[in-house]
């Protein structure tokens, strides 16, 4: 579900004192971008979002979620964006970051 050996890398890139708040960032635009699916065209603003999500998912490491996303956001290109299951998306973004969030406290612990 996490790819963490993407979260060392980002880690790494950005330095351990800034990671935390670039996490705040992505997280909060990710969350603004998943509250506004339900409300979303099925066509280029579904699409719009799920570009968005896809690249903050793959950033972090969330695999699964960006894999759905990929997928969302390529029906929507192809006029098929009622097909989108905007739960699923949901639902793993919730997954993902509870299984990041305490990955995390888990580094920090160890």
């Amino acid at each position: 579900m996490i790819d963490w050996a993407r979260v060392r890398e980002l880690q790494d890139e950005i330095g351990a004192d800034d990671f935390g708040e670039i996490v705040e960032v992505f997280m909060e635009e990710v969350e603004a971008a998943i509250g506004a699916l339900p409300d979303a065209d099925k066509g280029s603003e579904l699409e719009e979002l799920m570009h968005l999500i896809k690249g903050c998912a793959w950033n972090l490491g969330f695999r699964e979620l960006g894999k759905l996303c990929a997928a969302g956001e390529a029906a929507a290109e192809a006029g098929n964006g009622g097909s989108v299951d905007i739960d699923a998306v949901m639902q793993a973004f919730e997954a993902a970051q509870k299984v990041f969030t305490e990955g995390l406290q888990e580094q920090r612990v160890a």
